[in-house]
């Protein structure tokens, strides 16, 4: 029988990555992400996961803090839709961390890197295929890095296309990302078998104990519910506002007359919707505002995506 329990849902990620009773899974994703450079050989958890049965708590971040032996401190959270702001709030997070490492008069040469890592169930740039983003501060040729202070990474789980076949997987990147969409679905037994790394079937066992503690299964069904409620309330938010944008553009456009100043009043209001500043519109043409009238009620319908 399935496992039953998503890793993606935030309880359980903080189970297998924020247990000191299980740092190799820590120490086996912070390696995949950067692809063994540099290889982190130790890692301790710094907000080790404590059980809560509060629930209020329901809606609170899970997210993972974690310190390896040379210094460098990580952020690690799972979102499982795309909130407003995230780019902001990641940045937000990995520079508290870089500036919270000293105090007045300390010497910024004990600064330590400071790394933000999103796992995103849903679709954040649209306009590339990559599933894994690696953002640092460096010239915009990326030729020069500035430092290697401010790090941000993300992965786009719906990117990654699931393998047609049974094939063992020993890339860890590739791993992790189908251990994420597919476990929930596997046996134990099928997750040691596909995975060739032994890290995988210490997982599959955290799963298996979130399933089988009925304390543990009662905060799991918590959080799922909590997300799938909110989920629900986002998509509800996203195509009532989607819909009166639209109405509310083709009002201004029909104001003005024309079908460009239609398209232009629902520019207009999807930008407003999305936060996005204001921009000089007149200078392109009809073509180029349609397909940007498209691109931007993508990017809104993503909020509610999964």
């Amino acid at each position: 029988m399935a496992i039953g329990i998503d890793p993606t849902v935030d309880f359980a990620f903080k189970r297998l990555l924020g247990s000191p009773e299980h740092p190799g899974i820590t120490l086996h994703f912070l390696n995949a992400i950067f692809g063994g450079d540099p290889w982190i050989d130790e890692v301790s958890i710094l907000n080790p996961f404590v059980d809560k049965s509060d629930s209020d708590d329901k809606l609170s971040i899970l997210d993972v803090l974690a310190r390896d032996t040379d210094g460098r401190l990580y952020d690690i959270e799972m979102q499982t839709s795309l909130p407003a702001g995230l780019a902001e709030r990641l940045t937000y997070y990995a520079c508290s961390l870089f500036v919270g490492q000293i105090g007045e008069g300390d010497d910024y040469t004990l600064l330590r890197p400071s790394v933000s890592i999103c796992v995103l169930d849903a679709i954040m740039f649209d306009q590339t295929d990559r599933v894994q983003t690696d953002f640092r501060l460096r010239t915009a040729d990326g030729k020069i890095s500035l430092t290697e202070g401010i790090q941000i990474h993300l992965l786009e789980l719906p990117k990654y296309n699931l393998p047609s076949d049974n094939t063992v997987l020993d890339d860890p990147i590739e791993s992790w990302l189908c251990f994420f969409r597919e476990a929930k679905m596997m046996t134990a037994q099928e997750i040691a078998s596909r995975f060739s790394s032994p890290t995988f079937t210490e997982a599959a066992q955290v799963l298996e104990m979130i399933s089988r503690t009925p304390q543990e299964r009662s905060q799991y069904e918590a959080r799922l519910k909590a997300q799938r409620d909110e989920r629900a309330r986002m998509q509800y938010a996203v195509e009532k506002a989607t819909t009166e944008g639209e109405a509310r553009g083709e009002a201004r456009g029909e104001a003005r007359g024309e079908a460009r100043g239609r398209v232009i009043g629902k520019i207009e209001v999807l930008s407003e919707l999305l936060g996005l500043s204001p921009r000089t519109l007149e200078d392109i043409t009809l073509q180029g505002l349609q397909q940007l009238e498209s691109e931007l009620q993508q990017k809104l319908r993503h909020r509610g995506d999964r």
